[in-house]
């Protein structure tokens, strides 16, 4: 058994299980809209999503409008008719941002009445779209989220200060529709899978108030967790999944996930959630999955048969352009050899030069969906 090809197949299949265009295709397979439709797609799966409203919904879009991140449009879709693609910034919001919630309120407030508003949602739509404030800044947005990122802020509290700048989150868009029909699906990157958190609420509730927007989730990480067991049941590998997603610090992730696989009678545990980790000032290459899979190779002892994946189904693990990586007991030594001083590397969240060194990073690229982040981990079988 090739466990490292089986690790990356595994993980291949759980991003074709929540691919934007399938779910979103397949969602409207046997959903009739009335009548036209104009379509609005942000996030970083909105290309995706885009093209898989267009293959279900044709010539029923009156117009896209697509509002993605730096490097995430599908050239498929500059051949669509009446698309607009704005490209914007992530995970730190600039005046492209600005540029994109204007753009994004104008049509709103300019659709004709026989239009059903389609909203198509994945998470870093919070980064990429914004109408701000009176008196807010975009200086006021950027230090948030700067200091957000660098503090490792759970979710809601990060939603809860962008909400007070923001006049676009925390159920703007609805107030914006003023109680006009609307359908929204989203990608869920986010415990509990709540429309009002999803990229900080941008279609949730207006203060928990009735509106006309039908919400649906169309994929999250138990998705797929669910293909991760599927796959490998066909390839005759047996592995537990756990029911809770994981939270909290990468390190102590890494401790919990390596006590896990050895108590665990199967092959192995698939778990999905989203680590955080807190940077200091001064640090190198990285994101949360690369510094929990250094976390958990410094952890493994020489005979330890396990190999952990450690991945973001967006592709990209905070500002790299790395999906995660994959490592074994014999991480730290490539790395060494490679001329990488790990201990300095895992110290200064230097995690990517030390996994390049090691070459056990992963990439994809920009995958088409956003669920959040998967561990898979798996047991080497000796042979004899």
């Amino acid at each position: 058994m090739n466990a490292r090809r089986i690790l990356l197949e595994l993980f291949d299949a759980a991003l074709r299980a929540v691919d934007g265009r399938a779910c979103v295709a397949r969602h409207f397979r046997d959903t009739k809209l009335p009548g036209r439709v104009a379509v609005f797609a942000i996030g970083k799966a909105a290309s995706s999503m885009a093209l898989g409203a267009h293959e279900a919904l044709g010539a029923s879009i009156d117009a896209l409008l697509v509002i993605t991140k730096d490097g995430h449009l599908d050239p498929e879709l500059a051949r669509i008719p009446r698309v607009t693609i704005l490209e914007s910034a992530h995970p730190v919001p600039d005046e492209r941002s600005l540029a994109a919630g204007m753009e994004l309120r104008r049509r709103l407030l300019a659709l004709e009445s026989g239009v059903t508003p389609l909203f198509l949602i994945s998470g870093g739509s919070s980064s990429l779209v914004e109408w701000l404030r009176d008196g807010a800044t975009i200086e006021d947005l950027r230090a948030l989220n700067a200091h957000g990122l660098a503090a490792g802020l759970d979710i809601a509290t990060l939603n809860a200060g962008r909400r007070r700048l923001s006049l676009l989150k925390g159920g703007g868009v609805a107030r914006l529709l003023g109680g006009r029909r609307a359908i929204a699906l989203f990608i869920s990157d986010v415990p509990g899978d709540d429309p009002g958190v999803i990229g900080s609420g941008l279609l949730g509730t207006d203060g928990g108030r009735a509106d006309g927007i039908e919400r649906h989730v169309v994929a999250n990480v138990e998705s797929a967790v669910r293909a991760v067991l599927e796959a490998a049941r066909a390839r005759g590998v047996e592995l537990e999944s756990r029911a809770a997603r994981f939270d909290g610090d990468a390190d102590a992730v890494a401790v919990e996930f390596l006590a896990a696989l050895r108590d665990v009678a199967m092959d192995g545990i698939v778990w999905g959630g989203e680590s955080t980790t807190v940077l200091p000032r001064e640090h190198g290459r990285g994101g949360r999955n690369t510094h929990l899979a250094l976390s958990f190779a410094r952890r493994l002892r020489a005979a330890d048969p396990w190999l952990l994946l450690a991945a973001g189904t967006d592709g990209t693990d905070g500002p790299t352009d790395d999906a995660g990586a994959l490592v074994d007991a014999g991480t730290v030594d490539r790395a060494t050899l490679g001329g990488c001083d790990v201990e300095r590397a895992w110290r200064e969240f230097d995690s990517g030069t030390a996994l390049e060194a090691a070459e056990d990073l992963v990439h994809t690229g920009p995958t088409g969906t956003n669920v959040g982040d998967l561990l898979i981990g798996l047991r080497v079988r000796r042979t004899v």
